[in-house]
């Protein structure tokens, strides 16, 4: 231990932090109480001999759903100072207050970025905390109540803004498949094809990798939807389990109605020992690396993201480790093929029984907004403390998979001599985006969306060397494209007046 520099980076306190609406307890938390809660909760985990709130130097927010773009609303307010509103709440006055970037790779990359201001030694302490309180938002909304949520704090803040550059076309929002529970079927319906499989038996392989999942929520308190289910019941579209958006029913999509917070807090060892907190508790970062994506339309192929598997892969390289090694494994789960991606790209099992989850998984244990892979974080810190010397990995999906950020984590020291942080360069376009086309294309993948107008059908379309969007509200086409192979099947399409596409099969 005593060659570990005095600079490495440790995690030396997890927290989280839940209610469920109406059950004993509910407390009818806003954002930010939920939040300084998990805080309070990950300093309590450190066990420290000294105040850990004198000796916080920085707090990172992870970005609430309800400050993340317009077609999401706070309708209760907000803070306009996030983190310090969370700082004020454990009685911390940090000097660097950060409000993250969306999406869900962002409080795994933040543990990388962080951790190498303390191996750099500009910071001693620093805290990652995120929140959402939707489900509660929604219960007061429906029953006609409304709170004041908003708060006004003092001092900087490092706001990182959206960052959705580079994440969505224009075509997707004018088409209406711009947010992700539209957009990965798109790229689930590539490999479902690929595989040769129908709608009903692709839903089936999708129950049969989440079957497990939740299994593991139904274990953990802090789940949004305890219920253990079988493959077959997260397969059958139901009243219960209507169809969302082909070839996805309602059970198998992140659950973003949760009341969720949880932190991480990072010391260096140097002020860990200071601060009287037992190196028991101590967990090393042996390695995070991050990458992002362009466009899902722009990319060489619609089923895959080359950046979560580099991400992945380098952070394997860098902690010096391989699959085979690694213990615990949570992958970010929003949908199926985030999962699907990184099972195919490394040759691993659906049913390896070491398991793709620590938490249970967005569906069933809770999609907390961009704040999900805190909670994944603090459970493989709970799974390290608890078998000295095993390694966890986890991974930490944002956007249409657009961003990744993969962390390994160890009781095993880890030394910082150099960063153990990688941040990637972006992966490049492959094709062009057009927002208009009027003549011939070839279908590629397709996604349909109930409505109360009837069904609508979205199509991917590649014309030469780009791809196109088009709907149809035809119910022959809709059926088509159910019931036949779409890949490679020629079609018209015709730009409106509005610009939105329109297409038939010819």
């Amino acid at each position: 231990m005593s060659r570990v520099s005095e600079n490495t980076p440790v995690i030396i306190g997890v927290g989280q932090v839940s209610e469920r609406v109406g059950e004993e307890g509910y407390l009818e938390r806003s954002p930010m109480d939920l939040a300084g809660a998990a805080l309070k909760a990950a300093f309590a985990d450190a066990r420290a001999k000294r105040s850990l709130a004198a000796a916080l130097d920085t707090v990172a927010a992870i970005r609430q759903f309800e400050i993340s773009a317009t077609r999401y609303s706070a309708p209760f307010g907000h803070s306009n100072n996030t983190p310090r509103s969370i700082a004020r709440r454990v009685g911390a006055n940090p000097a660097r207050a950060i409000l993250e970037v969306v999406g869900g790779q962002g409080p795994q990359r933040l543990v990388g970025e962080l951790a190498a201001e303390i191996a750099a030694g500009r910071s001693k302490m620093t805290a990652i905390v995120g929140s959402e309180a939707i489900s509660t938002m929604r219960s007061l909304l429906a029953r006609g109540e409304t709170r004041d949520w908003s708060e006004r704090r003092r001092g900087s803040l490092e706001d990182r803004g959206t960052g959705y550059d580079g994440v969505l076309d224009k075509t997707a929002l004018k088409h209406g498949v711009a947010a992700p529970i539209f957009a990965y079927p798109l790229a689930e319906n590539v490999r479902r094809e690929r595989l040769g499989l129908s709608l009903q038996d692709y839903r089936l392989e999708i129950g049969k990798l989440f079957a497990p999942f939740t299994q593991v929520a139904a274990r953990n308190p802090h789940s949004a939807a305890p219920t253990a289910r079988t493959a077959e019941e997260l397969a059958t579209l139901t009243e219960r389990n209507r169809l969302v958006a082909e070839p996805y029913g309602r059970l198998v999509v992140a659950r973003d109605q949760v009341n969720q917070g949880a932190a991480i807090v990072l010391a260096s060892i140097a002020e860990a020992r200071r601060l009287g907190v037992p190196e028991g508790r101590w967990v090393y970062i042996h390695a995070v690396a991050d990458c992002a994506e362009p466009s899902l339309l722009s990319r060489a192929n619609l089923e895959q993201s080359p950046a979560a598997v580099a991400a992945i892969s380098t952070a394997l390289e860098v902690a010096g480790s391989d699959w085979k090694n690694i213990t615990y494994t949570d992958l970010y789960s929003c949908f199926a093929i985030p999962v699907f991606n990184l099972l195919d790209a490394f040759g691993l099992a659906r049913d390896d029984p070491r398991g793709w989850t620590l938490t249970g998984g967005l569906p069933f244990f809770g999609g907390a907004g961009n704040n999900y892979s805190s909670h994944a974080i603090a459970e493989a810190v709970a799974r390290c403390r608890a078998a000295p010397g095993s390694i966890a990995l986890v991974g930490a999906n944002g956007g249409n998979m657009s961003k990744y950020a993969a962390g390994v984590y160890s009781t095993t020291p880890a030394d910082w001599p150099h960063s153990r942080w990688r941040s990637l360069e972006r992966i490049k376009p492959a094709f062009a985006v057009l927002d208009r086309h009027d003549g011939e294309a070839a279908a590629e993948s397709f996604t349909v969306r109930p409505g109360k107008q009837g069904d609508e059908a979205t199509l991917v379309g590649r014309a030469s060397d780009a791809r196109v969007l088009a709907n149809s509200r035809d119910p022959g086409v809709i059926a088509a494209l159910r019931s036949d192979k779409v890949s490679g099947r020629p079609v018209r399409i015709e730009s409106d007046d509005d610009g939105t596409n329109r297409f038939w099969f010819t």
